[in-house]
């Protein structure tokens, strides 16, 4: 059976046992009954909202691909290569070099090719990146990093 009437068969148990004022077995129960629910709810969400994205091409840059950028030199700092993916707003992790196909930079590559160069206006200034790879899975086999 699931885990959910596990759950349930614990506490019909629990109740069983008489006073459950004192019964720990039943809080115990009843606190995995509502975590089970709480993520229930979470992924029914998540599933409600989904969106599906199809990933027909790597020609160009899309939600859920990955990118390998390089970075002009940018006020005083070298030129720098960036390994990102480009995700929905929900899994951006940019200490996992996954960034958000909202934010200035995901804007700004969505729909980019190989070879593209674009500015992004950051609150720093100017930035001038280039699309140097475009892998539609956001994995590449040589993962430059830097």
């Amino acid at each position: 059976g699931t885990r959910r009437t596990e759950v349930a068969d614990a506490l019909a148990e629990a109740r069983s046992h008489g006073d459950l004022s004192e019964n720990a077995e039943y809080d115990e129960a009843r606190n995995e009954q509502a975590r089970l629910e709480d993520e229930i709810k979470k992924l029914e969400y998540t599933l409600e909202h989904a969106e599906i994205i199809s990933t027909l091409s790597s020609d160009t840059v899309s939600t859920g691909c990955g990118v390998i950028l390089s970075r002009a030199e940018f006020n005083g700092q070298p030129q720098k290569i960036e390994t990102l993916q480009i995700v929905g707003r929900s899994e951006a992790d940019y200490e996992n070099h996954k960034i958000s196909d909202d934010s200035p930079i995901g804007k700004a590559v969505l729909g980019k090719r190989v070879g593209d160069t674009f500015i992004v206006e950051a609150p720093i200034g100017i930035m001038t990146f280039t699309v140097l790879e475009i892998s539609s899975t956001g994995v590449f086999e040589n993962h430059p990093e830097g």
